[in-house]
């Protein structure tokens, strides 16, 4: 499958996730096409985007995806201690004040969606924050929390 092999190209292997999706290949290409446009391209770093994906990973209980994006993280520097301390909610030391302000909107964005107003996005705006930013974080939330309901409730191991 052509896919996989972009898949593997990308991520060195191909993730469980990526193979459970296979069973229907319409939605394999999709996510993968998402992963692509939201991971791997855009204005914010990977490695922020690899925060927000482990925190919206952890806050909605799916150790696939914390553990994935743990090993993500991990390939780019960040050591357990740090990892644990992200977890925890300390988020200094790897992002700086405009990516930590960033990272608690999606996450308020993720648990409790509802309660996202105006002044949340207002908050960003000081920090320099473009909309099309704002709408890629969102991205990555909506992306993530979506890979999360489906490796729970697919009983995805990890293979990292």
């Amino acid at each position: 499958m052509a896919i996989f092999n972009e898949i593997g190209r990308a991520f060195g292997c191909v993730p469980n996730l990526f193979q459970a999706y296979a069973k229907y290949p319409p939605l394999l290409g999709a996510n993968w096409n998402k992963v692509k446009s939201i991971l791997m391209n855009g204005n914010l770093t990977r490695l922020h985007k690899e925060v927000m994906a482990l925190l919206v990973s952890h806050d909605n209980g799916c150790t696939y995806c914390t553990a994935a994006h743990s090993a993500a993280l991990k390939s780019m520097g960040v050591g357990n201690s740090q990892l644990n301390n992200m977890i925890g909610g300390n988020l200094d030391g790897h992002l700086n004040e405009r990516e930590i302000e960033m990272v608690n909107f999606a996450r308020k964005a993720n648990q409790r969606h509802h309660d996202i107003g105006d002044s949340d996005v207002d908050r960003l705006l000081p920090f320099g924050y473009t909309d099309a930013e704002i709408v890629e974080a969102l991205g990555v939330v909506e992306l993530f929390a979506g890979f999360n309901r489906f490796a729970r409730a697919m009983r995805i191991e990890s293979d990292f």
